[in-house]
């Protein structure tokens, strides 16, 4: 069961956003990512929630930020609700979209394995709906994701194989790289690794559709 904790920054300036202590593990009917967020300065910020089925898919998110909730999983494309900070407003969405993302590096583990790529395969299109900080704002976006390499390293713990992404923001053409081991993302914009207690989980090959 990994452990550790990601620094957060603005991928443009670098100013620091957030804390991001973190654990999650495979299970027997897929794999489950919980967060707690501090501001630079230590105070509480918010939290992260996700399960993910065997498949990859979002069977259930719970995210807070900035006193804002949002409750979502996949149901009918993807589907949400997002709750304000006086708990006396709620709003409904829904999206025909695969699943969800934001700015934990949860949701970059979770794409991987939805997505299930290999080295040789093309570029796929994926639809997310991502929240938005500070206030959880959704926002539907579309991406093509492609798995450059996969590359097996020797390290203390053992065998441990690093995958190479590009993904492109289809509405900007925008590009960048995400290095994923496992469930534990070791280089991404605005994310960095600082600290990791055990090593990252491997994942059982996903069953056939």
């Amino acid at each position: 069961m990994p452990r550790g904790r990601y620094s957060l920054h603005d991928p443009h300036d670098h100013t620091p956003l957030a804390e991001e202590h973190f654990q999650c593990a495979p299970g027997p009917s897929g794999w489950r990512y919980v967060s707690q967020l501090t501001t630079p300065g230590g105070d509480h910020s918010g939290s992260v929630d996700l399960t993910l089925d065997e498949l990859g898919r979002p069977i259930r998110l719970e995210l807070h930020a900035a006193s804002w909730q949002v409750r979502g999983a996949a149901l009918d494309g993807v589907t949400w609700v997002r709750t304000d900070p006086t708990r006396a407003h709620a709003t409904e969405g829904n999206v025909a979209a695969h699943a969800f993302t934001g700015t934990s590096p949860a949701f970059l583990v979770a794409t991987t394995r939805l997505l299930r790529l290999t080295p040789s395969a093309s570029a796929t299109r994926v639809r997310l709906v991502a929240f938005t900080d500070p206030v959880l704002a959704p926002r539907t976006v579309d991406q093509s994701w492609t798995l450059l390499k996969r590359e097996t390293h020797a390290t203390d713990n053992g065998p441990l194989t690093v995958e190479e992404y590009q993904v492109t923001a289809l509405d900007t053409g925008e590009q960048h790289t995400v290095h994923i081991a496992g469930d534990v993302v070791l280089a991404a914009p605005g994310i960095e690794l600082e600290d990791l207690e055990s090593p990252p989980s491997t994942f059982l090959a996903p069953p056939l559709d």
